[in-house]
């Protein structure tokens, strides 16, 4: 678990699940009000972190839909009340074991999920506040055809699911998937971040958009 701050915003990471995606909780003081951020596993875990810092959730944001991603969104959502804000382009897919790749993988899941439908979608461009703080909604489609990241650009942080890591970009072979989409998205909507943005990814360690541009290999000779 890893955790940071930022004036009246903070993160704490929680790695969950079988594939060890990232679930972010962001929140602006202990008591205070909190997002979740790709709640993917071990739902026990990530309501116990919330209900240790006393946290009221506003919203459960998806960067997309992939059942490693929304493995916990039923338990989460059902102790705390909080709407689920996922693309428009996926609202479907929380319903559908096909597309969310939870179909036949009875050796990691107990079964299939079938999630709850979101409250509200998304299509990028959007503005939402946690504390005061903007959370700007960025298109970065190409892993799935919704993908999102969410940029705060006060923090300087951006939460990139699954269309960004460090020295690496999202799988495009799965259903929906398109190699220049991404690539486009990511040098629309990443790589016109400062420098010093910290990357947030759905899986392994933060990076930043200077060192993603200078030393991606998938990203050289992509500019903004």
């Amino acid at each position: 678990m890893a955790t940071a701050e930022v004036a009246t915003v903070h993160w704490e990471r929680l790695v969950v699940g079988p594939i060890e995606a990232n679930c972010y909780l962001l929140y602006d003081r202990p008591g205070g009000e909190a997002m979740v951020i790709d709640p993917g596993a071990d739902g026990h875990r990530i309501l116990e972190a919330l209900t240790a810092k006393e946290l009221q959730v506003k919203a459960i944001l998806l960067t997309h839909t992939h059942f490693d991603h929304i493995g916990a969104l039923e338990p989460v959502h059902q102790a705390t009340g909080a709407p689920i804000l996922v693309h428009e382009a996926e609202a479907g897919w929380l319903g559908d074991p096909t597309l969310n790749l939870s179909a036949g993988l009875e050796g990691l899941l107990s079964e299939p999920i079938r999630g709850p439908h979101p409250h509200r979608t998304l299509v990028g461009g959007e503005v939402l506040t946690l504390a005061g703080q903007a959370i700007r909604v960025l298109p970065t489609p190409g892993h799935t055809p919704g993908g999102l990241s969410y940029w705060l650009p006060d923090a300087g942080w951006v939460f990139t699911g699954d269309a960004l890591f460090k020295q690496s970009i999202g799988r495009t072979d799965l259903p929906g998937g398109n190699l220049t989409q991404l690539l486009e998205g990511i040098r629309r909507s990443l790589l016109t971040l400062p420098d010093e943005t910290v990357i947030l990814p759905g899986h392994g360690p933060e990076s930043t958009i200077g060192e993603e541009r200078r030393a991606n290999p998938f990203l050289q000779g992509l500019s903004p």
